[in-house]
């Protein structure tokens, strides 16, 4: 019974994050309200209370929903490999290029993106959102640039450049190509070329 209780608890608030998703996607965060919400997830204001404090910590829910496993696909893909064969430019290129496979296969991770990059204003209570998403760039800043040094040091790269001056370029150049994916909608100017911008970015790094 309480693994019952447990289970439905689950659901309830999984079904309000689901809910929030699309009345963020459709209004914006900050035009969205709880009641907005409870009303799109078809249940009470009480049981939105029950889950979450606020919109804030919706906000956050929907959030690691795509970056968490953005952090273990990037980890996975940048880790040393066991025999430490692996090409690192290669690594890094291919961990962009799932972040693009993924946000072309899976429609509610793009709809998290565009809610993220174009639907929400990082001010008041979000303001420390911005902080925290500050930080998380600057732990992925850190993974690329230990790849790009491991590429420095097997003499790969092309260019005298630093591996922290390259990983902080490679994390730019990469934030601008998502935020112009997700604004072009129909495919017809980044989407379809994302892949080959990518692969162009890194053959400019190659010995």
């Amino acid at each position: 019974m309480v693994r019952k209780t447990k289970e439905d608890a689950e659901l309830t608030r999984q079904k309000i994050v689901d809910a929030a998703r699309t009345v963020f996607l459709a209004r914006g965060v900050s035009r969205s309200t709880l009641e907005h919400i409870a009303s799109q997830a078809e249940v009470t204001r009480g049981a939105v209370y029950w889950h979450f404090k606020n919109k804030t910590e919706i906000f956050h829910a929907i959030r690691e929903q795509v970056f968490l496993p953005l952090i273990d696909r990037m980890d996975d893909t940048l880790a040393i490999s066991a025999d430490n064969s692996q090409n690192p430019l290669d690594q890094i290129e291919a961990s962009m290029c799932s972040t693009i496979q993924a946000l072309n296969d899976n429609i509610e991770m793009r709809e998290i993106y565009e809610i993220m990059m174009i639907k929400c204003e990082y001010v008041d209570e979000f303001a420390l959102v911005l902080h925290q998403i500050m930080n998380n760039c600057s732990s992925l800043v850190e993974k690329i640039e230990a790849t790009y040094a491991r590429a420095q040091s097997q003499n790969l790269l092309a260019s005298s450049i630093t591996p922290g001056a390259l990983a902080l370029d490679t994390h730019l150049f990469f934030g601008g190509l998502l935020h112009m994916w997700v604004k072009d909608a129909d495919g017809s100017k980044f989407r379809y070329q994302a892949i080959d911008l990518i692969k162009s970015h890194i053959k400019l790094r190659r010995k």
